[in-house]
């Protein structure tokens, strides 16, 4: 199914019951769980396609309690699920969580995953991920772009209204109640009214560089977003209305990251929609693991990021000129040094001794816990656009157009820091090899990236936007990283988890009130 040109073409009515400004995980689940109790639903998405930063995702779903953990002979609770969600992010970030919130959400993610494989997905799992003390982790097959398809097919047949290339500028507030919004719609500005409330689900501000400089400072200007369209528009139309904003300094990230591969970035393993979809999910438990593997490891090797143990281990950073210019073990020093650079971008170099190294388990280049792990042999078969070996630095040199003498420049000063001869001139300690070997491996170019951010609009239980004082804005929701409330969502497959459930949850309350 093709999710850019696929979405019905409708004349958009002057009012429905639900307008959802977003068309990302967390927003088509609100309009496929309110379609459900007969709403009249009206999906707004400013880039010409739907999937926002959850169609980009591996997709993994994390929660307790559920079916598959039962079948598995695994029992769980929200309650431990929330101690050990605590667990992921560094102690002062985490005492800035809504323990409360997160707690009601991990409540509410067992019903959630039911009503997704009611809608014919299909998870694998679940699986292990340290510090969760029993297995949480369940993996969409193939990945997190089958979600937008099946709410996708669900929000059509239901006949819910999708409109693309249709960006909110502006909320309508009337007596003190939002009741609709002004898109922009083919070039001209229209006003639609919702007689039950707007939701906001327009994703992130990781790349929204005036949001990032206002709330964690100048220095991180440079930094991307991994999602280059998530700028933050529902977080400023919800502030415009008075809606409180909290943990806007706390980002997952800086971090680093290889460019994605030529082509189409949403890549998949297998279809996502459709009757082909459906016969191969049930296939998938039968298919050849190498199979699964291989897909598997080529949509890690697309996202994941590389372990920061290769700079402790002895590998280097360097730019496009084939100089060093920063300390490879000090964060986020090191991510802003490389947005810094020509193209904001960097490579790491490794010598033979630390190529061996991480050709082998349990020293790998980047990993999705539980689902594939990728050495530096798999970079090299999967994604030659991001690696390349040689025996001499002067051939590596040439394979990616940097300048021999620089590199070879490079390596010497820094095998005169290693070998105890004088300090490193960008601060590094602790390194005691020098690098050496008649093998080198270049991985690169990668970037400095937000992933995630961890602030957003304040919400009750109920999913209603909360002002400066507290108080709901009638008419006004705020869901997935529009609405975290506070809470911190460190760990694979928490975000997902969040976006999914609190759009079926608000998308359920909406529904309702139909009919009351």
């Amino acid at each position: 199914m093709n999710l850019e040109n696929q979405q019905r073409v409708y004349t958009v009515q002057h009012e429905y019951d639900v307008i959802i400004v977003g068309g990302g995980g967390s927003g088509l689940a609100a309009a496929a769980r309110a379609l459900e109790f007969g709403a009249r639903v009206l999906v707004l998405e400013k880039q010409p396609q739907l999937g926002g930063t959850t169609g980009m995702a591996i997709g993994s779903f994390t929660g307790n309690g559920t079916s598959m953990q039962r079948a598995a002979g695994i029992n769980d609770n929200p309650d431990d699920h929330e101690t050990d969600a605590g667990l992921f992010a560094a102690p002062e970030i985490e005492a800035h969580n809504h323990s409360d919130l997160r707690r009601f959400f991990l409540g509410e993610t067992a019903e959630t995953l039911e009503w997704l494989r009611g809608m014919g997905l299909h998870f694998h799992g679940p699986n292990p991920e340290p510090p969760n003390r029993v297995p949480r982790m369940h993996n969409i097959v193939p990945n997190a772009k089958a979600y937008i398809a099946a709410f996708q097919a669900q929000i059509l047949k239901q006949k819910g209204t999708i409109v693309c290339d249709a960006p909110v500028v502006e909320l309508i507030r009337e007596a003190g109640r939002v009741t609709g919004v002004v898109a922009e719609i083919q070039g001209e500005r229209q006003t639609i009214r919702a007689q039950r409330g707007v939701v906001l689900a327009a994703g992130d501000y990781a790349n929204a560089p005036e949001i990032i400089v206002r709330f964690k400072g100048d220095r991180f200007r440079s930094i991307e977003g991994v999602n280059p369209k998530a700028c933050g528009d529902g977080h400023l139309l919800a502030e415009q209305t008075g809606a409180q904003l909290l943990n806007m300094d706390i980002t997952y990230g800086p971090e680093l990251r290889f460019v994605p591969p030529p082509g189409d970035p949403f890549e998949q393993l297998l279809p996502t929609s459709g009757l082909l979809a459906q016969l191969m999910g049930r296939l998938v438990p039968y298919l050849p693991q190498f199979l699964i593997n291989w897909r598997i490891k080529r949509l890690l090797l697309t996202w994941q990021h590389p372990e920061n143990s290769l700079f402790d281990d002895g590998a280097i950073l360097i730019n496009s000129a084939g100089r060093r210019f920063c300390n490879e073990t000090v964060s986020p020093e090191r991510e802003i040094a490389i947005s810094e650079q020509t193209d904001k971008a960097a490579y790491i170099l490794l010598d033979e001794r630390i190529a061996g190294h991480y050709s082998q388990w349990p020293h790998f280049i980047s990993t999705a816990p539980k689902i594939a792990y990728a050495y530096v042999e798999d970079y090299l078969k999967l994604r030659p656009d991001v690696s390349a070996a040689a025996n001499s630095l002067e051939v590596l040199a040439a394979q990616r157009q940097l300048n021999p003498t620089h590199l070879q420049e490079t390596v010497a000063q820094f095998n005169v820091y290693a070998s105890g001869q004088q300090a490193d001139p960008f601060g590094r300690t602790g390194d005691s090899k020098p690098l050496a070997g008649n093998r080198w491996v270049l991985l690169g170019p990668a970037k400095a990236y937000f992933t995630t951010t961890e602030g957003g609009v304040a919400i009750n239980q109920g999913l209603q936007a909360l002002d400066e004082s507290g108080d709901p804005i009638p008419g006004l929701y705020a869901i997935g990283c529009n609405g975290l409330g506070g809470q911190v969502l460190w760990g694979h497959g928490l975000h997902i988890a969040w976006a999914l459930t609190s759009g079926r949850l608000v998308g359920e309350a909406l529904g309702k009130s139909i009919n009351q």
